[in-house]
């Protein structure tokens, strides 16, 4: 099992980064909450990875906080139904802290608006996650740097470059974000504006 990552971050797409750990590149994906506050291209970075080894593939997912990572073990191994790739949607259309707070309440509407979440899907995580989050460590931004914003046409680009990873087409994902962007101001960022979209209306 590969615990963890560290080394020079090389490359930054949404959802997927690549690191380089004594010159082997490792592929990673990861959720938007973590690439929001990834460090700058070439700078040093530690990420906590887990792997999922299946017969046609063996995928690094990583995290920057225990949190995430917790959050996303709990979701595959305890809920039917969430594999990898549906758990790292879940943690790229919320926060650790929202997302427990979902579960507490018994918001499945909340739970059913995240991309790939259906009204069954939310139930069941609510059911068979109520009393296990507890022991979820909460989301802090440990000790990666923040990164101020990239320009406009970058940002769109990796918000859109984001949507279709996440399974939308890309007309409409130009358009989603688009309209994200209108509605929450130029200050906005990736995570922020691709969580908009991922946000279907009730």
């Amino acid at each position: 099992m590969i615990t963890f990552l560290h080394g020079k971050l090389c490359e930054a797409l949404p959802t997927q980064v690549t690191v380089e750990v004594h010159g082997v590149g490792y592929e990673v994906l990861v959720p938007l909450s973590s690439f929001d506050r990834l460090p700058a291209v070439g700078s040093e970075i530690h990420l906590l990875t887990h792997l999922a080894v299946r017969e046609d593939a063996h995928t690094l997912y990583g995290f920057l906080t225990s949190g995430e990572r917790d959050l996303f073990r709990l979701l595959i191994h305890t809920v039917s139904g969430i594999g990898p790739k549906l758990a790292l949607n879940v943690l790229s259309g919320t926060s650790v802290s929202g997302f427990c707070a979902a579960v507490a309440a018994g918001d499945v509407k909340a739970l059913s608006s995240i991309s790939g979440v259906g009204r069954k899907t939310a139930e069941r995580m609510v059911m068979e996650l109520r009393d296990k989050l507890p022991g979820i460590a909460p989301t802090t931004g440990g000790s990666a740097p923040k990164i101020s914003l990239p320009a406009a046409d970058a940002k769109l680009n990796d918000a859109v470059l984001a949507l279709t990873a996440l399974g939308f087409k890309a007309s409409d994902a130009h358009d989603a974000v688009r309209g994200a962007l209108v509605l929450l101001g130029d200050g906005a960022s990736v995570e922020q504006l691709v969580r908009a979209c991922l946000k279907r209306p009730a």
